[in-house]
């Protein structure tokens, strides 16, 4: 699809101010002209309905902001629902489905809206139990079975977190052995934030064979998502992450804003304001911006939740990092040093290995712990 933006007009157009509206967040046009334009108030409602979804907030519709909006207009048993491998079904009905499931004890994995095969695996095991044909279609039989024993939905925040804590727990406290994609953001002709000769694809290339070397120091199998002149799409990356069976995946980016004065560093988990985010991938995203932020004394812009592809279709654990801003002079001289890469590649490893540990390695030992720690410790 063309990516709309505001002066566009059109039959999409007029199909996306109709979602806005059915939605709340957009009048209907009394002129019929006016209902196929993309207006100044379109552009406010994409913008609003994006942050409320943790989507990239650019006011622009692309293919996620147009699935997302998609998708908002499904409740639970407006449609029958069941996994198809080519065309999984994604909308809210699949969220509360999966939010349901989950607060009945049932795991259908990471509430993503997406109807994938753990979804129906819990959908049967529920249908099983609860003495109905266990088909894997969430039809109106299984709707009512469903509402009969949650009257709200149910948020599911607690069962995923403590699911995802004893996966951890079970994976061990040795970092050896375990699988993590590094995932350098952009590459090749796609050079991302730009100044002068430096740009962020080679950057974060670099940055990324730093935060190999260390990991494969300590024992892990560390899997690079792209060479230094290429640049593969989201979902091939994933598709990587998901194919090795990750225990983790790291993308690495900077960034660069209109205004000289953005600067700092900030770490993003899968989530949103309707998706529960208490999972090991927000547990991770505080690890890692509490050891950068004491590491580099850089401006501690907080952990978000979003529901940017990247995090959404990876099985494992993933984290997108922004460690600076090019458009800014401080952060940008940061970035350039390969002292300060240096000083991240560590801060994220010892992140990392406090993750295992399940919080043995507690607050004191912030920022100060090192390679050589983590060495002596997995070999202790």
């Amino acid at each position: 699809m063309r990516v709309l933006r505001r002066g566009d007009s059109g039959v999409d157009v007029a199909d996306v101010n109709t979602m806005l509206h059915a939605l709340g967040l957009l009048r209907a046009a009394s002129d019929p002209t006016a209902a196929t334009a993309f207006t100044v108030e379109t552009e406010h409602a994409i913008l609003a309905f994006q942050q409320q979804r943790g989507l990239r907030a650019d006011g622009l519709v692309e293919r996620a902001t147009y699935l997302a909006l998609r998708g908002a207009q499904y409740h639970l048993g407006s449609r029958p629902l069941t996994f198809v491998f080519s065309a999984p079904a994604n909308g809210d009905d699949v969220l509360a489905l999966q939010q349901q499931l989950n607060g009945l004890g049932y795991d259908p994995g990471r509430c993503d809206g997406v109807f994938g095969s753990r979804t129906l695996n819990a959908l049967r095991r529920f249908q099983r139990d609860g003495g109905l044909d266990p088909d894997g279609v969430c039809g109106a039989e299984t709707v009512r079975a469903l509402h009969r024993l949650v009257r709200v939905p149910a948020a599911g925040g607690r069962p995923l977190l403590l699911r995802e804590q004893e996966k951890l727990r079970k994976s061990g406290r040795r970092l050896r052995g375990k699988r993590i994609v590094i995932d350098p953001g952009h590459g090749g002709p796609d050079t991302g934030a730009v100044h002068g000769h430096t740009t962020e694809a080679e950057l974060m290339w670099d940055l990324a064979r730093r935060l190999e070397g260390h990991m494969v120091a300590v024992g892990m199998d560390a899997l690079l998502s792209r060479g230094a002149n290429n640049s593969p799409s989201v979902a091939r990356r994933t598709k990587l992450a998901n194919d090795a069976d990750a225990d983790l995946l790291l993308s690495l980016h900077c960034a660069h804003h209109s205004s000289p004065h953005a600067r700092g560093v900030a770490s993003f988990h899968f989530g949103n304001g309707d998706v529960t985010t208490t999972t090991a991938g927000e547990l991770l995203a505080r690890l890692v911006q509490r050891e950068l932020v004491a590491r580099t004394a850089q401006p501690d812009c907080g952990t978000h939740p979003k529901t940017w592809d990247i995090l959404r279709h990876c099985r494992c654990t993933a984290l997108h990092l922004e460690l600076g801003y090019l458009s800014n002079p401080a952060d940008r001289a940061l970035l350039e040093d390969s002292t300060f890469r240096d000083q991240v590649a560590e801060g994220i490893l010892v992140a990392v290995k406090r993750l295992y540990v399940l919080d043995a390695m507690d607050q004191p030992m912030t920022g100060t712990f090192t390679v050589d720690d983590i060495l002596r410790h997995e070999s202790a």
